[in-house]
Parts: structure tokens; C-alpha cells; sequence
């Protein structure tokens, strides 16, 4: 062994120079300065296998970065160690199977005779093209990473091919000395490289993912599984079909289902997707990756994003790759599965489902079969809660559709472990832009236009929009949802009953689940510069206002989200004011116009249709502040007991339309926004109540923008109750209700000269009907719309909100017509 070593040693310099000149390290992570090495503690690197590569990588690397160097020779008594050792693992030399042992033991016993003495151990995984280990071609089979220990051969092919896309992660320090123990040292070592082994599977899980099975064995399974024989069976019978043709059936579901993720995709979207990037927006800003990478590798991750462009299902599986995540599999829209389009998409890992599949019996068996296969694995997932893009920018209300499906499978997973299953974990993401590529296409929506079909075209005329900016967009993670801790406290029954195919307490489940990712993902809402000037200009009457005043108001909501978040993991641009306005009018949001009294901005009808969109995506953020600046619009002077009667009624309809987080005490949290504003000089407080600064003109002008933020709002409120209320308790269905409330809202809108569609959208009193129902305000019997003196006395404190010009204003265009009553009665 000898002369191995020493021509090992001979090789070992320019085989360092070779590597240096040659790999270049796409990600490392963390970066060396954030490792927080103990510089008084002997620093030992841990490899999870012998390669030599991988170990002067690491040695460039370190010299480069100033870390302790891994071909030093450390002693410890009369034990001469090289600071770099591979994990214990079996080879088959000439038919001998050899150990290879690291000095855990003799360090171990060293350390039990040296108690002021330690020596920190850092775990290092190296990552050459990060294949899944899924065969890709005879090339890249040879020289991709995967899930098996890679010959020499294969090694060298590897740096060859990969050489300019390898990652290495390093490990948290671990200190060899907190280990130790009264038990033998053997038994200490054991404990030792079964800790480091589950920290690399760890790793390679979390960059690699689970081992991907070939696609058409993955479909054949799906398809000979229990669930789906047996569907196979009852739709031939009822059908009066042969077995084999439904099975041919199946099968064809499977193709058009199931997703075919490629390696080599992967790589060029990433290559395809940092140029687009670069392209389109000014820069990819990710904030609270840090949680799920703690996450990743242990659990069964499931990204649920808000949906507010078609770029949401590229985007996040760009920035998971970029940061050394293993990319979702997506559930994609079966409109996107086209020509070129869709083959791409399912290489990068999406996987097709039709909007309804509720009477196709074998259709769903397929496609729940073939989830649970892809959860079961550990697989990460991706699918958006809201079922499609969101046209008028909120949050639209949770589809039960794969979160039933998702849970089911967990519990069946749970079942069949025995109460061992892998926790799977929901991870809300919020993806805000500064401008989408589809504005004009929601414009012309929400005006009333049919949606355009998905197609190659389409896309075409997309990419014809590349020349145009289109600011930035952040990539928000907000807080991560353990489904276990979920179900363990709002359906404890759930572990007893998941043997079941369809357990009972899923219809309770799902709604709750829905809702409260729907508030996790506003919880991590980014405001930026357009949704912030959009927040203010719409406020204005004419949508006009003086820069100064822009300027000013656009401070003081930044301000009061520093001082009282709206959400958790609220994100606040760059930079200030004046050139968040700027910014707007270089993407063409707003129009810049000097007057001889100082410079206005100004939006003209398109623009503000557009912007309200924007403003849309955060408004629940402002939701508490503006409810309580409303409520001083029709009163000077208010105690608070008198608001909290005021906003009471209002206030968890609100959070329910907007999905905001339900504060623990109303009262608490509008004593603290009643300081804020004191603070900000909006309001003042006199003895026991607090009111409207006297002579403080501009004081009492951002106190009235920032009331308009909710009457948008509160005005829709009003017209449905109103509507409801003329009618006796169970005359109106929920679509007659639906239908004449919006027509009111329509109504005033072209009356107040205000064009934006969105405020008359039907979907948005749909919203409000369901957040009134599950309040108890009002409920359905036979789809009749059903009230009682509660809704009424509500109404009544409601109106109470409103100033008297502005109630009258609202009663008048609700008062059916002469002509409209008496072609009723006809």
C-alpha cells in the first residue's frame, strides 16, 4: 500500500490544479463565512464516501476561502490525522470486501483523556449535476451524480461533464466532545457515523430527491394497484366493456397524467430560465428559504403557491434549483399540456389534471393513485390552492380538489406505516411582481371578455413582450404548516379513523386546511413599489394626486407596517419613496405631469383598472389600519368601546374575504393601531377617547386616504346587505343575490366614474356570501339565501360606519327604480 500512497501523493498537486482550473462551484452552501467555525477547535471535514475528487474540491475551496485546510496534518498524542476522512463504507477489492474505518475511536478515546480538549467535526456533500438517479441517456448515466456510489471511472466522467455545475453543501459543526459518554468508545463511534450518515442521506434527499422510477414503470404500477383494478372492474361493468379495453384506458390516463422529469430539462430551463430572468425583471428576490431547507430531506414538502401568473410554475422551481433544492413535481392545468409546450413542461417535472374529473370513476382512481405514489416516495410537490390565476389579484378561495386528495393519502401513508409515516409539511410561498406578463389579458377579462384557450401562439405573443420591463419579483416563503400538529389539533380523531377510504373528518379538514394556507400565504405578502403607489392613487377621487402628498402617504404605510405588520413575513422594498413613484412611471403604471403649482401623478382609465390589481395582492395588509381611519370619517371623537361596537360586526368579515390571520383580541390590536396612528400624528388622544386632530388639514388628508383603502370594500358590503335586507329571509337564491348585487356595484361605479371592473366582479360577492355564511350571519336552505335579526342588528352598525352623504349615496342606487318595480310586478 506503500507505493499507492506515495503515488497518490505525487498525483495529489496537479490533480488540485486541475480541478481548480477546471470546476466551478455553482452553489456553495452555506457560504464559508456564515459556517461559524470554532477557530480554537481542530476542524475535521467528513466526506460521506472516499473520492478524491471530492477531497481536493474541498481543499481549493478552503484555501480559497481561508478555512482550516484539509490536507493538514493534525496530532492528537501520538495520533497523526489528515484533517479530512471519508465515512465508514464497504468496496469489493479482488473479491475481498474492505472496510474503511475513520479514527472515530482513538479520537474518541483521546478526548475522554483530554476533558479540556475538542475537536469539531463538519459534514461535506459534493454534488456533480445532481442527477436523480434516473436514467438519462447512456452518457449522462455515466457521469451524472445519483443515489449510487460512482466508480473511478465514472467519477473522472463526472468532473469532465459536470465540471461547471457542482454544488457543495457543508454541515452545522458538530462537536465531537458533546457526544461522549460512560459507554465504550466502539459503541460512541457507532453512534457517531450513524449520526454523520443520517445527516448525508439527509442532504442528498433534500438536493437530490427520492430516486425517480422510470416513467413507465411508475405508470404500470399506478395501473395494477388495488384502487385502480377495482375501478377498472366497476366501470367495464357498468359500461358492459371488456376489462382489458378499460385497463388500455387507465393506461392512457396515466400517459396523460403522470410527469417524465429529466435531468438534462432541468438543466437547460435553468440555463433557459436565468436568461429569461435576466430578460424580463431587474432581479429574483428569495426571503425564508432558510425554513425549508431545515425541512427539506425529513419531510414530504408540498409548495403551495398563491397563483398570479403563469410564470409561477417556472419561477419557483428555478429559485428551489438555484438554491440546491430538488425542483416539485407540479400539478399543472391539462389547457397547458400542448404541442412543445407541455412536453417541455413535463420533462421539468409537472404532472397534467383536468379541471373536473368528478364523474370519471377510473380517471380519478388514476390520478389519486398516481398522487399517492408521488407523496409516498417523499416527493416534493406543487399545486396551486386557488385552482386557477387569480384575475382580480386577491386571494381567491381555496379549491378542495388536492388538498382532499393530499390528506387522503396521508392518512392512508399513516395507516400502512402504523403510525410511522414521513410528516408532510405545507409550505405557503407568496410570488409578488411589479408587473405580470398577463396585465392586459386580466384587463380585458374582467371587462367581460371570454378567456383565450392556451396555445403555442399565445405564447409566441407572450414572448413579443420580452423588450418590455417589468421591475422585480420577490419569492416570499411564509410560515410552514406541519399537517400532523394541523390535524392532531382541529380533528384529534383523525389517526383512529385513517384506515378508512374515506375518513369523516375530511369534509371538516379541508375547508380549515385551505383557509389557513390562504392566510399563511397573505402572511408573507411583499409590498413593492407599484401595489404601494397603486394603495394610494386609488384612494383619490379622480385618481389624481400632488407628488408631495404621493410621496407622503406612501411613508407613512410603510411606516405603520413596520410598526404593526399585517403579516408575519411582510417584505418592504428597496429604497424610498420618491423613487418608488419613479419606478412606477418607468413601467407605465402612472403618468408624471408638471403644473405650475408643483408636479401631479395621474392614472388614466386603463392604468388605474390595471393598478387595481396590484393593490389587490397586499390590501389586506392595511385592512385593521384603514377599518379604523374609516370609522373617524363619520366621527370626530371616538372611545373604544365605541369603535370595538363599531368595527365588531365588520371586522371578521373582512378577514374572512381578505384571509387574513385572525388576531387573538380585536380590542388589543386596535388599541395598538389606535397608538400607531396617534403616532403618526393622524389622530390624538384626549382623556378617555381618541379623535381627529383639529386644524391639522394634511393630518386629517392621510387619515381620510387611508380610510379609503377598505370603502371599496365596505361598500360592496353594504350593497349586498342591503339588497338581502328588501327582501323578506328566504326570497332571494344565492345567484339571484349574486346577480343584483353586482349590477348595484356596476351601477355605481359607472355613476362615480370609476373604471375598474373588478370592483363589480362577481366572484368577489360570491366571496363575501360565503364569508358571511361561515360567520353564521346568514345560511343556505335550498339555495335560498336565509337571515335573521342578527344580520339585521349587524347592518344597522355596519351603516353606522359611513358618513351620511355617503349612506344616502349608497340607499339611492340600491332603491329599485320605477321603471325596474314595475316591470317586476309585470
Amino acid at each position: 500500500m506503500a507505493w499507492n500512497t506515495t503515488l497518490s501523493n505525487l498525483l495529489r498537486a496537479p490533480l488540485r490544479r486541475l480541478i481548480a482550473a477546471w470546476v466551478e462551484l455553482r452553489l456553495i452552501e452555506p457560504l464559508p463565512e456564515r459556517l461559524a467555525l470554532d477557530p480554537e477547535c481542530p476542524t475535521l471535514y467528513v466526506l460521506p464516501h472516499p473520492a478524491l475528487s471530492d477531497t481536493l474540491l474541498l481543499e481549493t475551496l478552503c484555501a480559497r476561502h481561508d478555512l482550516p485546510s484539509p490536507s493538514q496534518c493534525m496530532r492528537f498524542g501520538d495520533l497523526d490525522l489528515r484533517a479530512s476522512v471519508p465515512l465508514p463504507t464497504t468496496s469489493r477489492r479482488f473479491g475481498q470486501r474492505s472496510l474503511f474505518t475513520p479514527p472515530f475511536t482513538r479520537l474518541i478515546e483521546y478526548l475522554a483523556t483530554h476533558p479540556d480538549e475538542d475537536i469539531q467535526l463538519v459534514p461535506v456533500s459534493v454534488f456533480w449535476g445532481r442527477a436523480p438517479g434516473k436514467r438519462f441517456g447512456l452518457w449522462k448515466l455515466l457521469a451524472a451524480d445519483s443515489w449510487q456510489l460512482t466508480g473511478h471511472v465514472r467519477r473522472a466522467l463526472s468532473v469532465i461533464v459536470n465540471g461547471k455545475n457542482v454544488e457543495l453543501h457543508f454541515g452545522a459543526p458538530l462537536h465531537l466532545k458533546a457526544l461522549l459518554d460512560d459507554r465504550p468508545s466502539e459503541v460512541t463511534n457507532r453512534k457517531v457515523a450513524r449520526l454523520l450518515r443520517v445527516h448525508f442521506r439527509r442532504a442528498r434527499t433534500r438536493v437530490l430527491g427520492p430516486d425517480l422510477s422510470h416513467r413507465r414503470t411508475l405508470i404500470d404500477g399506478v395501473v395494477g394497484s388495488p384502487a385502480v383494478r377495482q375501478a377498472i372492474v366497476e366501470v367495464a361493468d357498468a359500461e358492459g366493456l371488456s376489462r382489458a379495453r378499460i385497463e388500455k384506458r387507465a393506461w392512457r390516463y396515466g400517459r396523460e397524467i403522470a410527469s417524465d422529469m429529466s435531468y438534462p430539462v432541468l438543466r437547460f430551463m435553468d440555463s433557459l430560465l436565468e436568461w429569461l430572468w435576466n430578460r424580463l425583471y431587474d432581479g429574483v428576490e428569495v426571503r425564508g428559504l432558510e425554513s425549508v431547507k431545515a425541512l427539506a430531506g425529513e419531510h414530504t414538502l408540498v409548495y403551495v403557491p398563491c397563483h398570479r401568473s403563469h410564470i409561477d410554475y417556472l419561477l419557483l422551481s428555478y429559485v428551489l434549483y438555484r438554491d440546491g433544492l430538488m425542483p416539485p413535481h407540479i400539478a399543472a392545468g391539462h389547457n397547458l399540456d400542448m404541442p412543445l409546450v407541455g412536453s417541455l413542461l413535463r420533462h421539468g417535472g409537472a404532472f397534467f389534471m383536468r379541471r373536473s374529473f368528478k364523474d370519471n370513476r377510473l380517471y380519478g382512481a388514476v390520478f389519486n393513485e398516481y398522487l399517492h405514489r408521488l407523496l409516498s416516495r417523499g416527493h416534493p410537490l406543487e399545486y396551486f390552492i386557488e385552482g386557477g390565476r387569480s384575475r382580480s389579484g386577491r386571494m381567491l378561495s381555496p379549491r378542495p380538489g388536492m388538498l382532499s386528495m393530499s390528506l387522503r393519502s396521508h392518512a392512508r401513508l399513516f395507516a400502512d406505516a402504523t403510525g410511522h409515516a414521513r410528516g408532510m409539511v405545507f409550505v405557503p410561498v407568496y410570488i409578488g411582481y411589479e408587473k405580470v406578463l398577463e396585465s392586459a389579458t386580466y384587463l380585458r377579462e374582467l371587462k367581460g371578455y371570454k378567456k383565450r384557450k392556451e396555445s403555442p401562439l399565445g405564447l409566441i405573443r407572450v414572448l413579443g413582450q420580452l423588450r418590455q420591463p417589468f421591475g422585480r419579483v420577490a419569492v416570499n416563503i411564509g410560515e410552514p404548516l406541519h399537517l400532523d400538529a394541523f390535524l392532531d389539533h382541529h380533528t384529534p380523531q383523525w389517526r383512529r379513523q385513517c384506515d378508512l377510504s374515506r375518513p369523516p373528518w375530511l369534509n371538516h379538514a379541508v375547508p380549515l386546511l385551505g383557509i389557513e394556507l390562504a392566510r399563511r400565504i397573505n402572511d408573507a405578502a411583499a409590498l413593492n413599489a407599484i401595489n404601494l403607489v397603486a394603495l394610494v392613487l386609488l384612494t383619490t377621487p379622480h385618481r389624481a394626486i400632488e407628488t408631495r402628498v404621493l410621496i407622503r402617504q406612501l411613508a407613512l404605510l410603510v411606516a405603520l407596517q413596520r410598526r404593526l405588520p399585517g403579516g408575519r413575513h411582510t417584505s418592504f422594498p428597496d429604497g424610498k419613496p420618491e423613487e418608488w413613484v419613479t419606478q412606477a412611471a418607468s413601467l407605465g403604471f402612472i403618468e408624471r405631469r408638471d403644473q405650475a403649482l408643483g408636479e401631479l401623478v395621474l392614472a388614466d382609465a386603463a392604468q388605474a383598472s390595471l393598478l387595481g390589481w396590484y393593490r389587490n395582492n397586499v390590501l389586506h395588509l392595511f385592512a385593521l389600519a384603514g377599518l379604523t381611519a374609516f370609522a373617524f370619517r363619520n366621527n370626530t371623537r371616538l372611545r373604544l368601546e365605541e369603535l370595538l361596537d363599531l368595527l365588531a360586526p365588520s371586522w371578521p368579515v373582512l378577514c374572512q374575504e381578505l384571509f387574513i390571520s385572525t388576531p387573538r383580541s380585536l380590542e388589543s390590536s386596535l388599541r395598538d393601531m389606535l397608538e400607531a396612528l396617534v403616532e403618526q400624528g393622524l389622530l390624538e388622544y384626549r382623556g378617555d377617547a381618541w379623535k381627529r386632530p383639529n386644524g391639522q388639514l394634511e393630518a386629517n388628508e392621510q387619515l381620510q386616504l387611508l380610510g379609503g383603502l377598505v370603502q371599496p370594500t365596505l361598500e360592496r358590503g353594504f350593497l349586498l346587505l342591503t339588497t338581502l335586507l328588501r327582501q323578506p329571509s328566504g326570497s332571494l337564491s344565492r345567484e339571484d343575490l349574486i346577480e343584483q348585487s353586482r349590477q348595484l356595484a356596476e351601477r355605481l361605479a359607472l355613476l362615480s366614474g370609476l373604471e375598474a371592473p373588478e370592483f363589480f366582479d362577481a366572484r368577489l360577492f360570491t366571496g363575501l356570501i360565503d364569508s358571511l355564511h361561515q360567520e353564521g350571519w346568514l345560511w343556505l336552505e335550498q339555495d335560498r339565501v336565509h337571515y335573521g335579526q342578527a344580520l339585521e342588528q349587524g347592518a344597522r352598525k355596519a351603516s353606522a360606519l359611513f358618513d351620511p352623504a355617503l349612506r344616502q349615496r349608497l340607499l339611492q342606487i340600491s332603491t329599485p327604480q320605477p321603471a325596474q318595480a314595475s316591470s317586476s310586478a309585470r
